[in-house]
């Protein structure tokens, strides 16, 4: 005769299996939370912006090819690094403390602001002449926002990020071919590996308006990118959400005083965010540093004032994206 577990058994069972996954979650997230790379980046200075409503991440996409291969270096036509870097990418991420719905603002890296120390420049120029602790402190001084946390991710960590989630599928309207990186992808949806998505956010050359498309396209990535890490299929399958975790946590840097917890409530944040580019009044503008794009210093103080009080931002100052969607 078949012998029927007692419930007691089965109840016992059950317990031990939820207690090693509790274990195991809990050990998961200190090891994933002890990876993290981080750095005192964000310093009170005098003039620095008072706290404001909400929370605001400083983004940043830097130059680096650490994490990357001498033939992924060639493979990617990304060129070999150099001293001192500069950051291609630039946003500030504002999560409102009433609910609202998160804003992602890109800084294009040509524009033109005052650096402590060194006068006016290109804002991409801060993170190679101090690093992300001087970006932070240029980014806080144009825009009047406090910085809570920064998050930092070089162009190594970009491509194996993406790959640990098998790609990201985007749907680009038009052909893309880019001789500088090697970029070729056509038309069409399609899912994109590391390699390719690297060229894809990198890639200027094959529109008029070169990086302002760019950081456009940036966005958009971005929003692919964490909706599939933060799906279902990512989420609930420890075989596809461990190595992505694993790989985030080895490749990004970030403040001090950010944790794990921290970043993926950002990850939730970025699914579906308000996004735009910073106002701008002459993208061609010339100046000692070359040609730089100049901020609507009087449409983008009322963005940053939005922001700063958790106020909804008015559909005038939010841009979307003519190449992708």
């Amino acid at each position: 005769m078949r012998r029927w577990l007692r419930p007691g058994r089965i109840v016992a069972a059950l317990l031990i299996v939820v207690a090693l996954v509790l274990v195991g979650s809990i050990g998961m997230y200190f090891y994933l939370n002890g990876k993290l790379s981080r750095a005192n980046v964000l310093v009170d200075y005098p003039g620095r912006p008072a706290p404001g409503a909400g929370q605001n991440w400083l983004i940043a996409g830097s130059d680096s090819r650490d994490g990357l291969t001498t033939a992924q270096e060639n493979e990617f036509s990304t060129g070999h690094d150099v001293s001192g870097q500069r950051s291609d990418t630039i946003m500030v991420l504002h999560i409102p403390s009433n609910g609202g719905r998160p804003v992602l603002i890109s800084l294009p890296r040509d524009s033109y602001v005052q650096i402590p120390g060194y006068g006016w420049n290109k804002i991409n120029a801060a993170y190679s002449f101090g690093g992300p602790k001087l970006l932070a402190e240029t980014v806080q001084n144009a825009t009047g926002l406090y910085i809570n946390h920064y998050m930092g991710i070089g162009f190594g960590g970009f491509v194996n990020v993406v790959d640990d989630i098998g790609g990201v599928r985007m749907c680009i309207k038009y052909p893309l071919h880019d001789v500088a990186s090697g970029l070729n992808i056509k038309a069409g949806c399609q899912t994109l590996s590391g390699g390719e998505a690297l060229g894809y956010v990198r890639d200027r050359h094959d529109f008029a308006d070169q990086d302002l498309q760019r950081v456009q396209d940036q966005r958009l990535f971005l929003h692919a990118l964490l909706s599939k890490m933060t799906s279902p299929g990512v989420m609930l399958n420890p075989f596809a959400s461990i190595p992505a975790a694993s790989g985030v946590a080895g490749t990004v840097t970030v403040d001090q005083g950010a944790s794990l917890y921290q970043l993926l409530q950002v990850a939730f944040a970025l699914r579906n965010p308000e996004s735009t580019t910073v106002p701008i009044a002459n993208a061609n503008y010339l100046t000692p540093a070359g040609d730089a794009v100049q901020w609507n210093q009087s449409a983008a103080l009322e963005l940053f004032n939005d922001l700063r009080t958790d106020k909804t931002v008015p559909p005038s100052l939010i841009s979307g994206s003519s190449q992708s969607s």
